[in-house]
């Protein structure tokens, strides 16, 4: 057993130096410079374990440059032929991901369920179903899988905001609504699209004079955002 682990531990040490470039470059946010290593690492001759390794920087470096396709691909890999129980999680939430913003939500709910399921369940699993489900204009399934992300993670500022957000503008409960934005704003007083959706409760609740300043500090940090916009006009009928 002692030799097996240390065989194990020295594979890993060698994909390590093979692949050292390129991880430091993703570890500085550095995505095309990181690409760009490790396509070049491609033409070395890899093991298996190397090649999944590869496949899972590749898949990642993809991801953050909204190349999805490309992404899907060595995602894709890691998830069917990889043994790294954590490294297969990540690329499933990656892979949900990538399927919710390329509006594949039935893909998503398919790879987030198999994580549920299997038993790995975390906040962001579950803050990733009930955006799934918003996606779907499933409301209330949204609110009870955000419930499950604030049971185990009570003060999780995206369920707080994201539940907040569809109460409110639902009118499912518009009160509770409005202090989960509250609440996700003082966890995150920065946040464009906390300070959003605080706004947008307040005009639900029908408190204009509070919305107007609230979206107001959105549109101040966040001009360009649609949605924020958005908001803002319907409260103050001003044009931008």
């Amino acid at each position: 057993m002692g030799e097996s682990a240390n065989s194990g531990e020295n594979v890993e040490i060698r994909t390590f130096e093979k692949l050292q470039e390129g991880i430091e470059l993703y570890r500085k946010k550095n995505w095309d410079m990181a690409l760009k290593e490790f396509r070049a690492r491609a033409l070395d001759v890899f093991d298996e374990s190397e090649q999944i390794e590869l496949a899972y920087y590749l898949g990642l470096c993809y991801t953050k440059l909204n190349q999805y396709d490309e992404a899907l691909n060595y995602l894709e890999q890691v998830v069917t032929t990889g043994n790294n129980v954590l490294r297969i999680f990540q690329c499933r939430m990656t892979l949900a991901y990538i399927y919710v913003i390329t509006k594949r939500i039935r893909m998503a709910e398919f790879e987030l369920n198999r994580l549920k399921n299997s038993g790995l369940e975390s906040p962001l699993l579950y803050n990733t179903l009930a955006y799934a489900a918003w996606c779907q204009k499933k409301n209330k399934n949204a609110v009870e899988l955000y419930e499950k992300t604030l049971e185990i993670d009570t003060n999780n500022p995206t369920a707080m905001n994201s539940m907040g957000y569809i109460l409110a503008d639902s009118g499912l409960d518009i009160m509770r609504g409005l202090r989960l934005c509250r609440r996700a704003v003082d966890a995150k007083p920065e946040s464009a699209a906390y300070l959003d959706s605080l706004g947008w409760a307040y005009y639900k609740s029908g408190e204009v004079v509070e919305a107007r300043t609230w979206l107001r500090r959105a549109l101040d940090i966040a001009p360009d955002e649609k949605e924020i916009i958005r908001h803002f006009k319907i409260v103050t009928g001003e044009k931008i």
